[in-house]
């Protein structure tokens, strides 16, 4: 485990993933573990709120790049920009230069040596929409699907919580890297920096906001000149009989419904990275990944860049948002989603992650996610919706993907959600 300091720039190395887990408190400015590192933020040196805007993020990845090198011509550290991205383009991001910033390789079996913590009690529970508005709302979609130029929308459904004692952030991390090695979990403190980031500096009726998942998604990563993007796009729910689950990964393999969602979302990626990269490989069929509830198809894109200038963020709003989680024409989906989701999306469905100063980085799609306040929760999922796609199914799905973190709080019964 390495540690950055700032103004220090001396990399210092500790024990493992785990110990920076042991470390993370809910005023922890940022927690990030990914299949190749874990890292845990600290304090606040600055603060950027850009939006992504209109011009797919050019503004919002100059400011980045301009505060970044600003830091590290004055000699403070490894300087890095982390937090996250709403799924509004309109609503500004949430990201900050820290303080300080420990490094780590993965977390995944590091976490299982973290002792199991004590069970939460539900209070309250409310489901926006409520199920059968949200299968009415599938059958919309598709009808606007078979009048218009409209190729998918991903439609989304809400769990508000309110449990009996507060979350226990770093439980939850320990249960979600636990259920997925593979993906990406992350807990970005979306507070007031202003209000002050460390328990003594906090009021004493303040609370930190949090958003915390574990993301199967990788949107973009950048290392060099080196670019990958692997995105998600049609599932099926697990069984717990091996036979059955074998056979539900294979007829999702054979599937034309999610073969058409998969390729739209593949292909909208392909050609919003190809204008930055000298190459690009795009895999001609799905491959099958699985959490521990869902089968996906997933396609691995990998591609070389035309020059260093590009950076992580700056291609990662290129693509966003994805017809993974909005759907295609972009702007279409985007007005459909406004008149069939009876909500906010937030930061569901934006983006998770850092860029250093190289332009390196990785981002997340943030979904399996809740925004945590105290003993309040909310709890996201979505479904990408397609000609075919039936209510009740896509319904199913989204309990399914709800279970994510349902299962991670750690609840003493499960809830009825569907």
């Amino acid at each position: 485990m390495n540690s950055f300091s700032m103004p220090a720039a001396v990399a210092h190395p500790l024990s493992n993933a785990g110990q920076i887990l042991k470390q993370y408190t809910p005023e922890s400015a940022f927690f990030f573990a990914s299949p190749t590192r874990t890292l845990l933020a600290q304090g606040v040196h600055d603060m950027i709120l850009e939006t992504i805007g209109t011009d797919r993020g050019e503004r919002l990845s100059d400011r980045i790049t301009r505060v970044l090198a600003a830091q590290g011509r004055a000699g403070h550290g490894v300087p890095m920009a982390v937090g996250a991205v709403p799924f509004n383009s309109t609503s500004p991001a949430h990201l900050i230069v820290p303080k300080t910033i420990q490094s780590a390789g993965p977390l995944s079996s590091a976490a299982d040596a973290l002792r199991p913590q004590p069970q939460a009690s539900l209070q309250t529970l409310r489901k926006v929409p409520e199920p059968r508005d949200y299968v009415r709302g599938v059958e919309l979609a598709v009808g606007l699907m078979r009048n218009e130029a409209l190729s998918k929308v991903v439609l989304s459904r809400m769990l508000e919580m309110t449990l009996r004692e507060a979350v226990d952030l770093r439980a939850v991390l320990q249960r979600l890297s636990q259920q997925n090695r593979s993906g990406y979990t992350f807990a970005a403190n979306l507070s007031d920096p202003m209000a002050g980031l460390s328990g003594s500096e906090r009021g004493p009726s303040s609370r930190p906001r949090t958003l915390i998942g574990a993301s199967p998604e990788l949107l973009l990563s950048r290392s060099g000149l080196r670019v990958v993007a692997n995105p998600l796009a049609g599932s099926a729910i697990r069984s717990p009989d091996p036979d059955e689950d074998r056979r539900r990964a294979i007829a999702l393999l054979a599937s034309e419904k999610d073969r058409h969602e998969h390729a739209i979302v593949v292909d909208a990626v392909a050609a919003a990275l190809r204008p930055f990269c000298r190459h690009l490989s795009v895999p001609e069929e799905p491959s099958l990944t699985q959490t521990a509830n869902l089968w996906h198809l997933s396609s691995r894109l990998t591609g070389e860049l035309r020059d260093l200038s590009i950076s992580s963020m700056r291609l990662a709003a290129a693509l966003h948002p994805t017809p993974a989680v909005c759907g295609y024409p972009t702007e279409r989906a985007r007005a459909a989603i406004e008149a069939l989701e009876p909500f906010d999306r937030g930061f569901f469905t934006g983006l998770v992650g850092w860029c250093d100063a190289a332009g390196d980085g990785e981002w997340a799609v943030v979904i399996r996610c809740a925004d945590v306040a105290g003993r309040a929760l909310r709890l996201y999922a979505g479904a990408g919706i397609v000609v075919g796609s039936e209510g009740q199914r896509e319904l199913d799905e989204t309990s399914a993907k709800l279970r994510t973190m349902l299962n991670a709080l750690g609840l003493d019964q499960a809830p009825e959600i569907g």
